[in-house]
């Protein structure tokens, strides 16, 4: 149930977010948040994150289309307990949501996060699936590191008997 809770509310987050933006600023417009920080600036981005692979949208499509449907099937696997994991796939899957959203209605994604540290303006959905991503790379080094714990004292319990 985290899985879709966390999905659902990626993509809702992401949907007001967008349909603000597209209501309350002109395409190109940019807003100062915080000075030489922080813009609202509102794009159409035909490709990917930072712009790569522009206007080959199947590939995008195909990509959200193929991760949400693992994560169904992950859900069936992953142990109820394993709520990190559970809340890690929902990150992605709603990133994946709201993004595959604006390139089928839109045709190209809305983009309006525009930190001037960064070359690249992204969005909320962009976003969570970074993070989710990053949790997802930390999640799988602790497990590795728990059964590589686990291996070493069976081993250790072994070598005593």
């Amino acid at each position: 149930m985290l899985i879709w809770l966390t999905l659902a509310i990626v993509w809702i987050i992401d949907r007001v977010l967008k349909v603000f933006v597209q209501g309350s600023m002109v395409l190109g417009e940019s807003q100062v948040v915080i000075p030489g920080f922080f813009h609202l600036t509102y794009i159409l981005n035909p490709g990917a994150a930072f712009g790569l692979l522009p206007g080959q949208s199947w590939i995008f499509i195909l990509t959200a289309v193929l991760a949400v449907l693992g994560i169904f099937y992950a859900q069936f696997k992953i142990p109820r307990q394993d709520w990190l994991l559970r809340l890690t796939l929902g990150l992605i899957g709603g990133g994946a949501l709201g993004n595959l959203y604006d390139r089928l209605f839109i045709g190209k994604v809305v983009d309006y996060l525009d930190f001037k540290v960064w070359p690249y303006v992204f969005n909320f959905a962009d976003a969570c699936i970074v993070v989710g991503a990053i949790l997802l790379v930390l999640n799988m080094l602790l497990e590795e590191r728990k059964a590589r714990k686990m291996s070493q004292g069976e081993s250790e319990s072994s070598d005593r008997g």
